[in-house]
């Protein structure tokens, strides 16, 4: 890695890359050719290979849309987290596993997790269910699907395992929108299952949290837990590009046609003199990043053939499907219809 790509790296959110390198087994298994693949995202074979080796979250997130699309498999990320050995996440696994019961158990993964992941940030949620809802620290929610739905999925195993119980959420909601068939992801949860929600979570009835967990061992999880406390306070706190911020906050209030500076300036807690400051300081226009999220969202919904364009430009924010034309048009040359006939587009 160049001394550059080092520098950039240590500002942006990393992870252990255990997706990365099981996707990569995946496609090699597949006989997809990996080199093109790799080079597009940024990584190399080396990377890979190094398994010590943190990896940007902005290349991990490419590289499974990457493999996704060479697969032709739109559930990559749920279909990633079936088969390896849950004692493959190290601490993430043996902390909860010896923790007493499973309440507990998911206390820690959301305290813990950012060692694997520091573009995830869980929460813990507790009242009349237990929720653990997922944010998005440091990249733009709308570039991924694949990471967010191998993460729900290791959780729900996790917790099976740990109790030995078949743990089923009472509620499931992703932010990004699904094309295709889901019935398979769907019986896997066992629960109600919603896309183009406006938060990523997963909520279980508050009982199972006292289920006791099979493996508990006090001494250990007490030594693990001293172990990650100090792993934890020495990882640099990162602090999410302002773009990214704008981005996640954008997302949600499209199909409303909320989008507006003062609004975002307000969700932020900024008045708009600051938000305006903020993205002057990084060279940015609140504009520009509308119109490259709308352009990033259109690609997006495009591929799944099940929306109109007429639904599309909702979902956009735009209240005329004339308004949405033009405007793809002017980003990409083509119109939507025509963009959507193109084969590698699906």
């Amino acid at each position: 890695m160049h001394d550059l790509d080092t520098k950039r790296l240590g500002a942006l959110p990393t992870t252990i890359g255990k997706i990365t390198r099981l996707a990569y087994a995946r496609a090699q298994a597949a006989g997809i050719e990996l080199g093109p693949l790799l080079k597009k995202a940024g990584l190399t074979k080396q990377q890979i290979e190094s398994l010590g080796t943190r990896l940007s979250v902005h290349r991990q997130i490419s590289f499974l849309n990457l493999t996704a699309s060479a697969l032709q498999d739109a559930f990559l990320g749920f279909h990633l987290a079936q088969p390896p050995d849950l004692r493959e996440l190290g601490l993430l696994y043996y902390v909860p596993a010896s923790s007493e019961i499973l309440g507990e158990a998911l206390r820690r993964v959301t305290r813990y997790s950012s060692m694997a992941n520091e573009s995830l940030s869980l929460e813990y949620l507790e009242g009349k269910d237990i929720r653990i809802a997922f944010n998005y620290v440091g990249v733009a929610r709308h570039l991924d699907r694949h990471q967010v739905e191998f993460c729900l999925t290791a959780l729900i195993r996790l917790c099976r395992k740990l109790t030995g119980c078949r743990v089923e959420p009472s509620r499931v909601r992703f932010i990004h929108r699904c094309a295709g068939n889901f019935s398979e992801f769907a019986a896997f949860l066992g629960g109600n299952i919603e896309f183009g929600a406006t938060v990523d979570e997963v909520a279980f009835a508050a009982p199972i949290g006292h289920i006791p967990v099979v493996s508990a061992d006090p001494y250990l999880n007490k030594l693990l837990i001293a172990n990650c406390e100090e792993a934890l306070s020495r990882r640099p706190t990162k602090q999410s590009p302002f773009r990214s911020v704008v981005e996640n906050a954008i997302a949600p209030l499209l199909p409303h046609g909320n989008a507006q500076v003062s609004e975002i300036a307000r969700q932020l807690g900024l008045s708009q003199r600051t938000f305006a400051r903020r993205l002057t300081s990084e060279s940015l226009t609140f504009s520009e990043i509308l119109n490259n999220l709308r352009c990033d969202l259109a690609t997006q919904y495009l591929a799944d053939h099940a929306l109109s364009v007429s639904q599309i430009a909702w979902l956009l924010g735009y209240q005329e499907v004339s308004a949405f034309t033009n405007a793809f048009k002017r980003w990409t040359g083509k119109t939507p219809r025509e963009a959507r006939a193109q084969p590698q587009l699906s």
